[in-house]
C-alpha cells in the first residue's frame, strides 16, 4: 500500500510538472511526508495536504484541480484539441495526462484513498441496476467528481493571455511609458471560458427505478458544481429539484426528492411534462443557450408525436440537447419505443447512462461542447 502511495505521487508530480507547475524532488517528498500525517481514506485530507506541498501560488490551484480530479478521481478531462474555447491550461492537463496515464485505463491504483482500485475499476462496468448499497457508497466519490464537468462557453470578459487574439491596449500603453512610449512588449487578451447554463430532466418513472439511487447522486453532485445548474424530475409531471439538492448530504438530498415528488415510480408521461417546462420555464429564459440533458428510456404512455412537438420547441431555444437512456447499454438496445423515436430527431447526442464509464463518457461529451452537433 505504501509503494502505491509512493508510485502515485511522484507521477502525480511528473503530470503536474508537465502542465507547468514547478514540483521538484523536494516537494514532493513533502507532500509524502504530509500524507503520513492524514487518513487516506478521506479525500478531502487527501486533496489539503497535497495541494499545501505542491502548490506554490494561488494562479496554478485552478490547474492543481483538473489534474488532482482527473489523476486520482479518474474524472475524464477534455480532449488535447485546441479550440478557441477551452483554456490553454485545460488543454494541458488533457494532453499531460492521457502521456502520463496512459487514457487511466489500466493503471493500478492501489487501495489507498479509496479511488481508483482494481475492485472500481470493475464498478465502472458494472450496470448500476445490478449495484448493491455498498457498492453505491464506494462510486459515489467517483459520481460526484464525474458529475463536476461543466459545458463552457466564451465570455464577452477578456483576460491577459501571450496567445490571445486581440491587443490589450491599456496594458500596451501603461508598458510602454517604461520605454519612452514604444510599445516594445505587446500584450495580448482572450474571451474567458465560464461555464454554460446546464439543465438535466431526469425520469424518475417506474421503468427507470433501477437506476434512480444512481441518477440522483449525479444530479445532486451537478447542481453541487456550482451556480447556473438546474435539477428536474418528472414522471407524470414535472417537479424542480434544485432546492432539493442543494444540501450536501447526498442521502438526505435523495430523501427530500422522494418526498418532494409524489409520482415517483409511476407512469411515464414525457412529452406533457416536456410541455410544462417549456410553457413555464422557457418563457423564463432557462432553456436559452443552455445545455440540456434528458435522462430517460423513452417510454411514453401517451402521445408520441406531444414528444416530438415539444423536443423541437427545447431544440430550438437550448445549444445543445444530450439524451442519456440506460437501456443503451444493452448492445442488442434499438430506440423501438415511441417517444425515443419522436425525440431523436431533436437530439444532438444520444448516450447510454447505465454505468461509470457511461457517466465519464457523458461528462467528456458535457466538457467539450461547443456548438450544435448531428446526432
Amino acid at each position: 500500500m505504501a509503494d502505491a502511495v509512493v508510485r502515485h505521487v511522484v507521477t502525480f508530480g511528473r503530470v503536474l510538472r508537465e502542465v507547468g507547475l514547478e514540483v521538484g524532488p523536494g516537494r514532493v517528498a513533502d507532500a509524502l511526508r504530509g500524507l503520513d500525517v492524514v487518513d487516506l481514506t478521506r479525500q478531502e485530507d487527501v486533496y489539503f495536504a497535497l495541494r499545501q506541498t505542491l502548490v506554490a501560488r494561488h494562479d496554478e490551484l485552478d490547474l492543481f484541480d483538473r489534474a488532482f480530479n482527473a489523476w486520482f478521481l479518474r474524472a475524464p478531462v477534455v480532449p488535447p484539441v485546441r479550440t478557441r474555447e477551452l483554456p490553454v491550461e485545460q488543454q494541458k492537463v488533457g494532453e499531460s495526462l492521457s502521456d502520463a496515464s496512459g487514457g487511466g485505463e489500466d493503471e493500478e491504483m492501489g487501495d489507498p484513498l479509496e479511488l481508483g482500485a482494481s475492485g472500481h475499476e470493475l464498478l465502472r462496468d458494472k450496470d448500476f441496476a445490478e449495484m448493491t448499497p455498498d457498492e453505491y457508497r464506494r462510486v459515489r466519490r467517483l459520481i460526484a467528481a464525474i458529475a463536476g464537468s461543466r459545458p463552457l462557453r466564451a465570455s464577452r470578459r477578456r483576460r491577459p493571455d501571450p496567445r490571445g487574439d486581440r491587443l490589450d491596449m491599456r496594458r500596451l500603453i501603461r508598458a510602454s511609458l517604461r520605454t519612452g512610449g514604444d510599445p516594445v512588449d505587446r500584450p495580448y487578451r482572450v474571451r474567458k471560458s465560464v461555464p454554460r447554463k446546464l439543465v438535466v430532466l431526469c425520469d424518475v418513472s417506474g421503468s427507470m427505478d433501477a437506476y434512480a439511487r444512481a441518477l440522483v447522486l449525479f444530479l445532486h453532485a451537478a447542481v453541487g458544481s456550482g451556480p447556473g445548474v438546474e435539477a428536474f424530475a418528472f414522471g407524470t409531471r414535472l417537479s424542480r429539484l434544485t432546492p432539493e439538492l442543494g444540501t450536501r448530504d447526498p442521502e438526505s438530498a435523495l430523501e427530500k426528492c422522494t418526498e418532494a415528488v409524489t409520482d415517483w415510480g409511476s407512469g411515464t408521461r414525457i412529452g406533457a411534462s416536456l410541455k410544462e417546462f417549456n410553457d413555464l420555464y422557457g418563457k423564463r429564459a432557462l432553456s436559452r443557450g443552455a445545455v440540456i440533458v434528458i435522462v430517460s428510456d423513452g417510454w411514453e404512455r401517451q402521445d408520441p408525436e406531444l414528444v416530438g412537438r415539444e423536443m423541437a420547441r427545447l431544440a430550438r431555444a437550448a445549444y445543445a440537447v444530450v439524451w442519456v437512456n440506460p437501456l443503451m447499454g444493452n448492445p442488442e438496445y434499438q430506440p423501438l419505443a415511441g417517444g425515443m423515436r419522436a425525440a431523436l430527431p431533436f437530439i444532438d447526442r444520444f448516450l447510454s447512462g447505465h454505468n461509470l464509464r457511461s457517466l465519464e463518457e457523458l461528462a467528456a461529451v458535457l466538457a467539450g461542447i461547443e456548438r450544435r452537433h448531428a446526432a
